[in-house]
């Protein structure tokens, strides 16, 4: 699965950590909706759940990088097939603990575990001191969500986390 990344420069570049994939040739930043190429487009406004199923839709899974802030008012408006990523909980610095407040390195790995390919997942997270304890404070939910058919089944596994906070 190839990475892409509309990046919109928002943040701290010395904390991004998609400049972090991009400097360690892990993904590859596009600075317009033009130029990023179609995929699955992971989109917190979606209407459908990321799902296994969607692995055969695009070898390419794009994020967008910009500031939550942003996130709320951005027009997802890059090409592809946008899908939803369930609920997570960060491990990031900032966010740690946050349901759905991932980085873009969060949201990626969990799109690639999802998909099916944790251990790119794992490769991606390596370069981050905070990586792996992602993989473990979200491993049942992942690990569940992988095991899914389809976004109608991730959905209601997602319910169960929801009515648990």
């Amino acid at each position: 699965m190839n990475l892409h990344v509309r990046y919109e420069g928002d943040d701290d570049p010395d904390k991004c950590t998609a400049k972090k994939l991009s400097r360690f040739e892990l993904a590859t930043l596009h600075s317009t909706d033009r130029a990023t190429p179609y995929g699955v487009v992971l989109n917190p406004h979606a209407e459908q759940a990321l799902s296994p199923a969607d692995a055969t839709v695009s070898d390419r899974l794009v994020a967008l990088d910009c500031s939550w802030e942003s996130a709320r008012e951005a027009q997802f408006s890059v090409d592809g097939e946008h899908r939803a990523l369930p609920f997570l909980v960060a491990a990031n610095p900032v966010n740690y603990g946050k349901p759905f407040q991932l980085t873009t390195v969060e949201a990626l790995a969990a799109g690639l575990c999802i998909l099916g390919d944790r251990e790119h997942a794992s490769r991606i997270l390596s370069k981050f001191r905070w990586g792996e304890t992602f993989l473990v404070m979200n491993e049942e939910p992942l690990r569940r969500y992988a095991d899914c058919e389809d976004s109608s089944e991730i959905v209601a596994v997602q319910q169960e986390y929801l009515d648990r906070e």
